[in-house]
This record gives structure tokens, sequence and C-alpha cells, in this order.
């Protein structure tokens, strides 16, 4: 259970900056569907815009691909423990291509890049002078 209301359109529309946010994402998403993430953080209409303002910016095209960002977002997420947003990137990455083979494959590095990092942390290994840039 939320510990903040979400937020229905109804209400949404009550207040200009939060209608204006949601009908940005309808726009940008092109759908009518707002999620729970949104609902919730409309309840602070200041964190709710710059939010979405900030995720808009980080997200949209660039030097790595859409496919990629959901990807990488996806591994965070999973490493930070929130199954919310594995949940809502796993399903954008699906509707920005990824096939199962694509999955499969990403899970696997995902896992042996957790695995290897627990290693290196709990043997405590220095870097090498190699992988360190010069000043």
């Amino acid at each position: 259970m939320a510990t903040v209301r979400l937020l229905t359109d109804e209400e949404a529309d009550r207040d200009p900056r939060v209608a204006a946010v949601f009908a940005d994402i309808r726009a940008t998403r092109k759908t009518d569907f707002i999620n729970n993430f949104w609902r919730a953080l409309a309840s602070q209409p200041e964190l709710l815009e710059s939010t979405w303002n900030r995720l808009k910016q980080v997200m949209a095209p660039g030097a790595l691909d859409p496919l990629t960002k959901e990807l990488l977002y996806i591994a965070v997420s999973a490493t930070n423990g929130c199954s919310y947003c594995v949940h809502s990137h796993t399903a954008a990455a699906r509707a920005r291509g990824l096939t199962e083979a694509q999955e499969a494959e990403f899970l696997a590095v995902l896992g042996m890049a957790a695995q290897t990092n627990q290693l290196v942390t709990a043997l405590q290994v220095p870097v090498d002078a190699a992988f360190q840039v010069e000043p």
C-alpha cells in the first residue's frame, strides 16, 4: 500500500501544475495511461514536475538508444531492489523492441555483474593502475 494518496484524474485536474504534467506524460508517451508512480508524486506538484522534466530529458534519445537506457534503468532498479521500476522499465524495454533472447542475455550479464561485484567487494581487490584515469 502506498504511503501517499494516488491522485485520480479528477483530483489531478484540480491543480494546474499536476494537470499539465499528466497531459505532457500522455502526449510524450502517446497513451492515456498515467501510472501509479506519477499519481503518487502528484501529491507534491513541484516534485512531480521536476522529476518528470528530468526523466524526460535523461530518457530522451541521445548518444544511447532508448532500449539501452531502459536496460540500464532495469539494472539499477534491480540493484536497488525497486520492484516497481523493474516492472515498469521492463515493460518499456519490451515496447522498445526487447526480444526474449536479448532479455535472457541481459539478465545473464546482470547476474554475472552482481556476482563479480560482490566477490571484488568481499575480497577488497585493489583497482589496477591500468584502469585508472591519469590526471
